[in-house]
């Protein structure tokens, strides 16, 4: 199984199926060692209601894709701290993989094959102009 393929111009076109899988690899990696920081903190504040990795690992999925149903909630500043930073990372990561499923869904413009075309017009005008200047040197 190949990641991607080389275009005749030397380009490496990724597969979207790689693309989304690594994006989703790389939150729930985020995920999971915020997860033990985050129980780490909580677990200093005896009132705190996360008290397992498990309501830990979940708060960070909420927080990630910003359902946050309040179930389990930071109660610590340190806690406050990888919600909101598991929040901003969340929201990049799942809007980068909603937009490729998006873009393979409804078929938005490949820019991969726009660029292909676009170099194989400058290949045949740079061409063009090779001949017009041996025409021009004769």
């Amino acid at each position: 199984m190949h990641l991607h393929h080389v275009d005749e111009y030397g380009v490496k076109n990724y597969k979207t199926r790689y693309l989304a899988l690594m994006g989703v690899a790389v939150v729930y990696l985020i995920i999971a060692v915020g997860a033990g920081l985050l129980h780490h903190f909580e677990g200093q504040n005896p009132d705190s209601n996360i008290g397992t990795y498990g309501q830990a690992f979940w708060v960070l999925i909420m927080a990630s894709s910003t359902i946050g149903f309040g179930d389990f909630y930071p109660t610590t500043f340190g806690g406050y701290v990888i919600v909101t930073i598991m929040f901003y990372i969340g929201v990049g990561m799942m809007g980068y993989i909603g937009a490729l499923i998006a873009s393979k869904i409804m078929g938005f413009s490949d820019t991969n094959v726009k660029n292909r075309e676009l170099r194989r017009q400058n290949a045949q005008i740079l061409e063009e102009i090779r001949a017009i200047r041996e025409d021009i040197k004769k």
